[in-house]
């Protein structure tokens, strides 16, 4: 399992590029993205301490069979390739084996065995390479001023080879190296530290937009967890209230009133059966995300249902007011809302009557549902996240709620949404 890492872990603090890349930038050539990620992510978790035996055996071979090329094209020119030439080559090349573990000590050693080597005589050629390597992954990995201190020092390096020391170093009788030699080494310096920073801010900028995703995928799943966690809270809570009241009666009236206690228990039966099937309709969204459900989301159509299952727990519900046409989002947040609090006047008020008033204008719903009072304290199982789930419903279309006693003892909820969310629009 993958540790969890922060967004800009393994990257240097001081990483500041400038604005937004376009996009065919930030994600290059189908695949690269995906690739850099996952050869970051093997870095990163083997802490940038693999041993990349198969590029650095391609290396060495590259620059010991191109430097003979080298040699036989630069023949009498420069020292022609001996053992210790060869050598000095194939340090070159296998000093890159530890560029991961030890990227700034492998860089300043090729750049020693590269001066080394001109120093020597022998001819120019592919040894350049080794260098760019252990510049290029000294720069990815966030040591960027030690990458430029040593590319430095190997055109500073190869300036006194050329201009000053050629007197006293080999092939004799040498002239001193042409100025448009120098230029040439100080624009491959340049352009090599170009590419490799090029290289980082892309690096960077994947790593970005890795922790972005990740982020937003831990925001969705938080999301659609606390949306079926209120979906559960408002089926099970007034369905069990509902259940709960009915059993009481039954109960009561098992001995005295058979007939009454039947319609109690038919009821009950009835609730359990309609909130089972609300359970498993939400349960179903975890099982098939993204597949449509199977029966469409309660909205205020179903207002006379409420109606009726409180007038089975012995509360009178009067509505006032017509529905406007919503969005499903809202349709089903303002059900919900109306049913948590019908659902709090059966459990905590000693009232048995409620009135619903609906009113829509400018864009706006409002939902009142007031009772008389006054509280009785009885719980009845309730957890107390019923308000808290009925505000971040109506935080999450953009709407508030208000709920609190009247100055007559009773209390009243007030909601008020957008009838066309973002969403819609």
């Amino acid at each position: 399992m993958q540790k969890q890492r922060g967004p800009d872990a393994g990257l240097p603090q001081r990483w500041r590029p400038g604005g937004p890349p376009p996009r065919w930038w930030r994600h290059g050539p189908p695949g690269w993205s995906r690739r850099a990620a996952e050869r970051d992510e093997n870095l990163e978790s083997a802490g940038r301490a693999r041993w990349p035996w198969p590029s650095t055996l391609l290396f060495t071979a590259f620059v010991l069979i191109g430097s003979g090329f080298a040699g036989h094209a630069q023949a009498g020119e420069r020292v022609a390739l001996d053992p210790l030439g060869r050598v000095l080559l194939f340090v070159s090349g296998a000093l890159l084996l530890w560029r991961w573990r030890r990227p700034v000590a492998v860089l300043w050693s090729t750049v020693a065995t590269v001066l080394v080597y001109f120093a020597a005589g022998y001819p120019y050629g592919p040894v350049l390479l080794t260098v760019a390597v252990a510049c290029f992954t000294v720069v990815v990995s966030g040591r960027r001023y030690a990458a430029w201190a040593a590319t430095g020092t190997l055109w500073a390096g190869h300036l006194l080879l050329g201009h000053v020391l050629y007197r006293w170093l080999p092939p004799s009788g040498d002239d001193a190296a042409p100025w448009t030699e120098e230029i040439v080494v100080a624009t491959w310096a340049v352009a090599l530290l170009a590419v490799s920073e090029l290289a980082r801010v892309r690096r960077e900028q994947w790593a970005r937009e890795r922790a972005e995703r990740a982020r937003a995928e831990r925001r969705r799943a938080d999301e659609e967890r606390l949306r079926i966690a209120r979906e559960l809270h408002d089926v099970l809570a007034h369905s069990i209230s509902v259940i709960n009241v009915q059993a009481g009666v039954g109960l009561a009236l098992l001995d005295s009133d058979p007939e009454q206690a039947r319609t109690a228990l038919t009821t009950i039966k009835a609730k359990s059966k309609e909130a089972l099937g609300e359970v498993r309709q939400v349960l179903d969204t975890l099982r098939a995300p993204g597949a449509a459900p199977r029966t469409p989301a309660p909205g205020l159509d179903r207002l006379p249902e409420l109606v009726e299952q409180a007038a089975s727990a012995g509360l009178t519900v009067t509505v006032e007011g017509e529905p406007p046409r919503l969005s499903p989002g809202a349709d089903l947040a303002a059900f919900r809302i109306v049913q948590e609090a019908l659902t709090n006047v059966v459990r905590h008020s000693g009232s048995r009557e409620a009135r619903v008033h609906i009113e829509h204008g400018e864009g706006r719903l409002r939902l009142t549902v007031d009772d008389d009072g006054p509280a009785t304290g009885a719980d009845a199982g309730g957890t107390g996240n019923g308000l808290a789930g009925m505000r971040e419903r109506a935080s999450a279309l953009g709407g508030t709620i208000e709920a609190g006693t009247r100055p007559d003892g009773g209390f009243r909820v007030l909601a008020v949404l957008p009838i066309a969310t973002e969403e819609d629009r």
